[in-house]
């Protein structure tokens, strides 16, 4: 049986070989799937594997598994590559029947694409961000505790711009397993590595700007933002759902030289891409700022809340565990959010109801569970509305303060829209995730005109 190195390190390896040994079976994709899901309910597995929430991205390894807690940002439209393909060697003509799912690209010989033996699949893909507006104690506790054997923090830091001059040579001999259609096989020209903080809300769209676009929902997020390749029912999920992603991580620089070979002949032969050119830098970002993950499988999050039961636990054991306990925290946080409001119980009570309300279910466009809270009376003058701020981060794992002076309301971007120029949702400060405290700071009103943005921003807010 594989070794942790070998499902971890080399899961590219167990999924050859269990198609080597089954591919005559139409079920042999449910067994490679079924094969990480049992080994990753073995005690703590799920913490062996290394996360892109918290290691960075050039300490892991190329074509390992690895994990990503994230909300789907945007939907891509689906592409196609070769699901099984045939390779032929040289020197012998030998033929060999080779899987092409989970990876981009491949290297074990020449593709023989007449081959009929060919398949041709098709995959989803999604652009996922981190949870907007994650809590620190949130992210700190799901950060991996057991030291993975992917994971090497003695390897010297090196940027991917090094390694793309390296592997340049060797990489002109790959084969584009995927052979995706001209839409799915572009990439930036531009592979110069850049800083992963999101720009702020006002700045000009990606196809205007000479950087990088992360589209994080919040400003000044940071954090990596992946590309997901779905494979398998891909209609469950949906946008701004929360995800705990496990998959085979793929940074590899070829799919930047087919991006500038693919980009120089458009400009020659105007017929030969139907993408332009904003279209492909939002599609096709370098790997080293937005890698690819091929997903194995995913678990939806109803909750980020690291101290909570996730869906797959047992929920009955641990109310049976707190239930003697309630009282009193209920009691003692009274209190503490008593003396939070200067004294007002009441407005210490409504706070906890807030905290605990959850919408259930929708009627048309009326949320039931919705419960808003309006506090009125806060001092002006003092820092109040940062510290009451501050608490609430402590207590709930998702959470943004929006300010609403009147410079934010007319520049900062709050409603998702679509960009169809680029093709791709363009995200706003009101995309967040499920149960996500949005906090309105009143307090920074001021005088003055809003401009069109401002009158929509406004309009968002009271939907």
């Amino acid at each position: 049986m594989p070794s942790v190195d070998d499902w971890i390190n080399n899961p590219l390896g167990v999924v050859d070989g269990i198609f080597a040994q089954f591919s005559s079976s139409p079920d042999w994709e449910k067994k490679a799937v079924e094969y990480f899901k049992e080994k990753l309910k073995v005690n703590d597995a799920q913490s062996w594997v290394p996360s892109l929430n918290d290691v960075p991205l050039h300490y892991l390894k190329p074509n390992s598994l690895v994990k990503f807690r994230c909300m789907v940002q945007d939907m891509f439209d689906p592409e196609f590559f070769m699901g099984v393909y045939e390779t032929v060697d040289p020197s012998t003509n030998a033929k060999v029947l080779r899987c092409g799912k989970y990876k981009d690209v491949t290297d074990c010989g020449q593709v023989d694409f007449n081959s009929r033996k060919t398949v041709t699949s098709e995959r989803q893909t999604f652009y996922c961000v981190p949870i907007p507006g994650e809590s620190h104690f949130a992210a700190a506790s799901q950060a991996r505790v057991v030291p993975s054997t992917s994971y090497t923090p003695n390897r010297h830091k090196r940027s991917y711009e090094e390694d793309e001059e390296m592997d340049t040579q060797n990489q002109q001999s790959k084969e584009i397993s995927g052979l995706q259609n001209v839409s799915d096989s572009h990439r930036n020209v531009d592979s110069k590595r850049l800083e992963t903080e999101a720009p702020s809300q006002n700045t000009s769209p990606s196809h205007c700007s000479s950087t990088l676009d992360l589209n994080f929902p919040l400003p000044g997020e940071k954090g990596p933002a992946c590309m997901v390749k779905v494979y398998n029912e891909w209609d469950s999920f949906k946008l701004n759902d929360m995800l705990e992603i496990f998959g085979i991580l793929s940074v590899d620089p070829a799919l930047s030289l087919v991006a500038e070979d693919k980009e120089a002949s458009s400009f020659l032969d105007p017929t030969e891409s139907m993408e332009t050119v904003e279209e492909q830098r939002a599609h096709s970002p370098p790997t080293s700022l937005v890698p690819r993950l091929h997903m194995l499988y995913a678990e939806p999050l109803q909750h980020n809340n690291p101290l909570l039961p996730s869906v797959s636990e047992d929920k009955g054991a641990f109310s049976n565990g707190v239930k003697s306990e309630m009282s009193s925290v209920r009691a003692e946080l009274l209190a503490y959010l008593t003396h939070v409001f200067l004294g007002d119980s009441l407005a210490a009570e409504y706070l906890i109801l807030h905290l605990i309300s959850s919408v259930y279910a929708r009627r048309d466009v009326l949320p039931l569970g919705k419960f808003a809270l309006n506090v009125s009376g806060c001092p002006h003058t003092s820092p109040y509305t940062d510290q009451l701020y501050q608490i609430i981060q402590q207590l709930v794992p998702s959470s943004y303060r929006l300010c609403m002076s009147l410079q934010n309301m007319n520049t900062q971007r709050m409603v998702p829209r679509k960009d169809y120029t680029a093709n791709r949702l363009v995200t706003g400060a009101l995309q967040l995730g499920r149960n996500t405290s949005l906090i309105l700071d009143e307090t920074q009103l001021e005088q003055g005109q809003l401009d069109t943005t401002g009158v929509r921003n406004i309009t968002a807010l009271g939907t």
